[in-house]
């Protein structure tokens, strides 16, 4: 079967409803959690606005619109490699040069959602990765890694969601060697369900914020606040994470999809 012939089966899927479409993005608003930074490094994300233009009225009788006010790193947002002073000098590492090929891709879904329940600052090691693997296949050149906490499910709360006390914030993430050896398989970006793709105790690891530090080093990609990775199966996803277009961005607020195959 030849790629016109597979393009053609797989829009008769579509149509046909043989392919389930799972949204993977929080909804985007005023009550958004955003991360909070130390006071002594920079002002934090100002919360999202959505202000008015016009809703069939004198400012435009048959029309309704909205201009927004938001962080680029605001909700489900996808991380370009410019974000991180490691990749800051990628030609292609900005929203609007990112090669659009790299938007579509398979995903591989760890699920640490018991350990995170017992534990909000447990941390997925390269062992953990590998025991994954020789049960679920090795991850791919190319494909997505997603770190399944069930966490999204604290969505609702900016307190719960951050989860912050006077030493910071617990949340569940990956250890360095554990995106060392993701980024030796090739894959193309780590995913999460937290509000950053680093552990809330990141800051303290070596280097700081591994998944940022060493994945934007390696023009790779992140993916933040993602919701419902417990609806997608551990392999067999492909997902679609395509940022705005934005000039030299550094991210974009994202509506993930997944397509999964109809049960």
């Amino acid at each position: 079967m030849n790629s016109t012939e597979l393009l053609a089966q797989f829009g008769d899927l579509l149509l046909n409803d043989g392919i389930e479409i799972v949204d993977l993005s929080a909804v985007l608003g005023p009550e958004t959690p955003l991360l909070k930074l130390p006071p002594e490094l920079a002002v934090d994300t100002p919360k999202i606005e959505i202000h008015s233009i016009s809703a069939y009225d004198d400012k435009g009788p048959w029309w309704a619109w909205n201009w927004l006010k938001l962080g680029e790193h605001s909700g489900t947002h996808f991380d370009a490699p410019i974000h991180w002073i490691t990749g800051k000098d990628y030609a292609d590492g900005a929203t609007d040069t990112i090669p659009p090929k790299n938007f579509v891709a398979p995903a591989n879904v760890i699920d640490c959602s018991k350990e995170a329940a017992a534990d909000p600052d447990f941390l997925l090691t390269a062992d953990h990765v590998k025991a994954w693997e020789a049960e679920h296949g090795d991850i791919r050149k190319g494909e997505w890694v997603l770190m399944r906490t069930d966490w999204y499910k604290r969505n609702g709360s900016e307190t719960a969601f951050l989860n912050a006390d006077e030493t910071g914030p617990h949340t569940p993430g990956p250890t360095a060697d554990a995106i060392e050896y993701v980024i030796s398989t090739g894959a193309i970006g780590w995913g999460s369900e937290t509000i950053g793709t680093d552990a809330g105790q990141a800051g303290g690891m070596e280097p700081p914020f591994p998944a940022h530090s060493l994945m934007h080093k390696a023009n790779k990609y992140g993916l933040a606040s993602l919701s419902g990775l417990d609806r997608l199966p551990a392999k067999g996803a492909t997902l679609i994470a395509a940022p705005l277009k934005i000039k030299h961005g550094t991210g974009s607020p994202t509506r993930v999809l997944a397509l999964v195959p109809r049960r």
